[in-house]
């Protein structure tokens, strides 16, 4: 299976068929939420008090997919 690299917003008027992948980051390594923008989606390994959850930006801290609450090491 090929792959493709976008550089901007993604639109689908039709679904997505397949595997989405989002960037893996750790806490400590995860980019600044409003660098990347509110609605940027990232996988943090250990934010959810060490364990994975998927974490949205919005715009100021990412926050987790689950609670709302900003990710968190521990």
């Amino acid at each position: 299976m090929g792959t493709s690299t976008f550089s901007g917003p993604v639109v689908s008027t039709n679904g997505f068929e397949g595997v989405i992948k989002v960037p893996t980051y750790t806490v400590a390594s995860a980019p600044s939420a409003a660098t990347a923008g509110a609605g940027t989606v990232i996988y943090v390994s250990n934010g959810a008090a060490g364990s994975p959850i998927l974490a949205f930006s919005d715009g100021t801290n990412f926050k987790r997919s689950d609670t709302g609450a900003t990710i968190a090491a521990s």
